[in-house]
């Protein structure tokens, strides 16, 4: 079928719309129409070159929502009418799959940043010349995707379909960090560093949990106000001193730190503020050369621990998510911000500034 998709290639500033064909969905794959897609930092890293590499020209785009429109003969989950999230991609063979783990699938690096299928076909093509698709396995800046079975997830009819699409990426990873791969309890604390989609759905979550201390920090006064508006007991703005004010709110230190930036010196004061077996997830990697304090590390018992997605299964995840958010404990839709898909160029540039928070695209 004829569909419109922004399309990202070599040396263009953001995505551009333009018109593009799709094939009929296979046996285990699913045919949406798209509501919305948020935008997210890993979409725009992909685009400009700086993050994983990825094959161009190729339609970018992985937290998108929509409803089915054809399913597959062997697909069993969903039928046409349903309205869906769209989450990441993963072979469902492996050990982490069987173990309810996609985000550490054992394909995962190939099936979300090849631009392919397994079998190397890609679902997009235009004028006969192919493009590279299945990016997350959705490729949601478009009007419609084609998406395997185990990346829909079925969400309630009765909730705003269009406000649910970055639940898919940057809202599971914020929130699973805590409550699935911390599995933070009532009355431990945490520090989060960076007060974006990720950040700010860590805050909320950690309130969720009962933390008992809830520190936000980031270099923008305007972020860290929302922050202590959705759940951050106490917010600092990120500087030469962060380290200090840190070990005066907390003095023998954090059960858990959150970084979601990628500045080599917020790792470093991410895990000094530790409390001796504390913890330091990291959803990103350093710009730049970084090494731990390795005496710390082993004299305070502190851990490492990187994370994908949040370590969450997106399946029984975003239906909790969906949950919170209906009894007004997860406030995620104040991250928000709408742009119509054909300003795509507008929203692309408000996040590479930071002047929002989550673009999200009305198809």
């Amino acid at each position: 079928m004829r569909i419109t998709a922004a399309i990202s290639r070599k040396g263009t500033p953001a995505p551009i719309i333009e018109t593009a064909d799709l094939e009929e969905p296979r046996a285990d794959e699913v045919l949406v129409r798209l509501t919305a897609s948020g935008i997210c930092h890993t979409d725009v890293h992909c685009h400009s070159g700086r993050g994983m590499p990825v094959p161009m020209p190729i339609v970018l785009g992985h937290e998108g929502a929509g409803i089915v429109e054809a399913v597959g003969a062997a697909v069993n989950t969903v039928a046409p009418g349903d309205h869906v999230v769209l989450s990441g991609a993963s072979c469902g063979q492996c050990p982490s799959c069987a173990r309810g783990r996609p985000t550490y699938c054992d394909e995962g690096i190939r099936l979300n940043f090849g631009g392919q299928r397994l079998d190397g076909s890609s679902p997009l093509s235009q004028n006969g010349t192919r493009l590279a698709g299945s990016f997350f396995g959705q490729s949601s800046f478009a009007s419609h995707t084609i998406a395997p079975q185990r990346t829909v997830v079925k969400v309630p009819a009765d909730v705003p379909l269009h406000l649910l699409a970055p639940l898919g990426c940057g809202i599971i990873t914020g929130a699973g960090s805590i409550l699935e791969t911390f599995q933070l309890r009532p009355g431990q604390s945490v520090v989060v560093f960076g007060a974006g989609t990720v950040g700010l759905a860590a805050v909320m979550a950690a309130r969720l949990a009962g933390a008992s201390k809830i520190v936000a920090v980031d270099i923008d006064q305007g972020r860290l106000a929302l922050a202590r508006r959705v759940g951050a007991t106490e917010a600092i703005l990120s500087d030469a001193k962060t380290l200090d004010a840190l070990r005066d709110i907390q003095r023998r230190g954090f059960d858990f730190t959150l970084n979601t930036t990628t500045h080599p010196d917020v790792f470093t004061v991410a895990l000094e503020c530790l409390a001796k077996e504390g913890v330091a997830g990291v959803v990103t990697r350093p710009a730049g050369g970084w090494t731990p304090n390795m005496p710390g590390l082993l004299a305070y018992g502190r851990k490492i621990q990187g994370i994908l997605g949040g370590g969450a299964n997106p399946h029984l995840f975003i239906p909790l998510m969906i949950d919170y958010w209906r009894q007004g404990r997860f406030p995620f839709d104040a991250l928000i911000t709408e742009f119509p898909f054909e300003s795509i160029g507008e929203a692309w540039q408000a996040c590479v500034q930071g002047q929002i928070v989550k673009p999200l695209l009305r198809m």
